[in-house]
C-alpha cells in the first residue's frame, strides 16, 4: 500500500478480510472512536497466551511478560516515545492519574479543563473532596496554569473531537509557571500523528480500547525520562523492585530501571496481548495515511448529511476522528438509530459519529439518510 491514501478497493483486497468477525455482523458500526473493531488475530493472540498457561503453567510468565514489552515498544512507537520503559502499563488511563497524583508531595495544587473525560475528572473531583488536592477548573481555552503543580489537559476533546490548539505553547507555559503537564491522548494516539517527545510533556495516559482496537485493560501511563528516575508513586508493587524474581527485602526498598520503577504489583496478563493485532495493524497501515482517510471520510458523511439538511461539526484537522451533532434529544437518536442498524453514541446532548477503515462508502450514505430521518423526526 504505497499510495498517499487508502482507496477502497484496497482496504476490501488488504484489511477488511483481517476483520472477517466484526464485519459479518449486520450493522453500520460508526462508533469507531468509543470502541474500536478487533481484527480476528486478536482472539488468536488471546487463545495463544490461554494455551501457554495450560500447556505451561509458571513457565507462561516468561511468554505473558515479552508480550507485555512487546506492548510497550510498540506503543512507544506509536506515541513518538524513544524508550520504551518509559510506556508504565495499566488497566485504565484513570490508574494512570492516580499514579501520577500519588506521586507529588504534599496538597498539589491541579489545574484541568472542564471538558475532561467522566473518569479524570471524576478521579479528580474526588481527591479534591477527600482534601488531597486543590482544584481549578476551566474551559481548556482559559486555562489558567499560574500557580498550579500540575496541568491535566486532553490534546483532542472527547465530547466534540476539537484538537487542542497550540498545545506545544501550553506546554511550555505550564513548565515556565513550574507546572507538570499530564496529556489525556486517548482520542489522539492512533487516530492523529503523535510525538510525546517532541511536546515535551512529562505525564500522558491513553489505551487500546478506541483507535487500536485493543479493547478494555490495555491503557498506559508515560513517564518522562528524568522523572521516571527521580519521582515515586504511592502506586507500587513487587514488579516495580530491582530485581523482580529474587525476592529480595533490601532496606531502603530498590527500584526497577527507569519506567520500570512504575511498575505494580501482579500485572493482567492477557490485556497487552489483545491489544498487540491492532496496534500491528495501527503501526503497518500508518497514523498519518490512517488520518489522510478519516479526514476524506468525515468530510464525504458531513457533506451527505449536510445535503439533507442536517449541520455536523467536526469536519476538517481541526477536530479528531468524528464528526458531532447537537440535539437535546441526543440519547433518544442513538437508539432509534441503533434500532435502524445504525451504531453511534452520545455524550450529554452531542452525537458522536466516527467512520473508520472498515466502513464502506455505501454505508456512510445509507448512515446518512438514516441519520437525517432520525434528526428530522425529532
Amino acid at each position: 500500500m504505497s499510495a498517499p491514501r487508502f482507496t477502497e478497493e484496497q482496504l476490501r483486497h488488504s484489511v477488511w478480510p483481517r476483520f472477517s468477525r466484526v464485519l459479518a455482523r449486520e450493522e453500520i458500526y460508526l462508533a469507531n472512536h468509543s470502541l474500536g473493531r478487533p481484527p480476528d488475530r486478536m482472539a488468536e493472540d488471546v487463545r495463544a497466551a490461554l494455551d501457554m498457561w495450560y500447556r505451561d503453567m509458571d513457565d507462561a510468565w516468561q511468554y505473558w511478560l515479552q508480550q507485555q514489552e512487546r506492548f510497550r515498544e510498540l506503543t512507544a512507537i506509536l506515541v513518538g516515545v524513544s524508550r520504551a520503559d518509559c510506556i508504565v502499563p495499566k488497566t485504565s488511563a484513570g490508574q494512570g492519574l492516580r499514579a501520577v497524583l500519588n506521586a507529588l508531595p504534599g496538597k498539589p495544587r491541579v489545574t484541568t479543563s472542564d471538558g475532561e473525560f467522566d473518569s479524570l475528572d471524576f478521579i479528580l473531583r474526588v481527591y479534591r473532596e477527600q482534601g488531597r488536592i486543590d482544584l481549578e477548573l476551566a474551559p481548556w481555552r482559559k486555562l489558567n496554569v499560574a500557580g498550579a503543580d500540575l496541568v491535566v489537559l486532553s490534546s483532542v476533546m472527547f465530547r466534540t473531537g476539537e484538537i487542542v490548539e497550540n498545545l506545544p505553547n501550553l506546554v511550555r507555559g505550564a513548565h515556565l509557571a513550574g507546572a507538570l503537564v499530564l496529556l489525556d491522548v486517548y482520542h489522539h494516539a492512533g487516530a492523529l500523528p503523535l510525538d510525546l517527545d517532541a511536546l515535551g510533556a512529562d505525564f500522558a495516559v491513553g489505551g487500546s480500547y478506541k483507535y487500536t482496537r485493543g479493547g478494555p485493560g490495555a491503557c498506559w501511563l508515560y513517564v518522562r525520562p528524568g522523572l521516571a528516575e527521580t519521582m515515586r508513586t504511592l502506586d507500587t508493587g513487587w514488579f516495580a523492585k530491582k530485581d523482580v524474581f529474587a525476592y529480595a527485602r533490601p532496606d531502603p526498598p530498590e527500584y526497577g530501571r527507569g519506567g520500570d520503577a512504575w511498575l505494580e504489583s501482579t500485572p493482567p496478563v492477557l490485556a497487552p496481548v489483545q491489544a498487540l493485532a491492532g496496534l500491528e495493524l495501527t503501526l503497518e497501515l500508518g497514523v498519518e495515511r490512517l488520518r489522510a482517510h478519516n479526514l476524506a471520510q468525515k468530510s464525504r458523511l458531513a457533506s451527505l448529511l449536510c445535503e439533507q439538511g442536517v449541520k455536523a461539526a467536526g469536519d476538517g484537522d481541526a477536530h479528531g476522528a468524528f464528526l458531532t451533532v447537537v440535539h437535546h434529544e441526543s440519547g433518544t437518536m442513538v437508539r432509534r438509530l441503533h434500532e435502524k442498524g445504525v451504531k453511534v453514541d452520545a455524550r450529554g446532548e452531542v452525537l458522536r459519529i466516527c467512520p473508520d477503515i472498515l466502513n464502506s462508502d455505501a454505508e456512510l450514505e445509507r448512515a446518512a439518510r438514516l441519520i437525517c430521518q432520525v434528526v428530522h423526526e425529532h
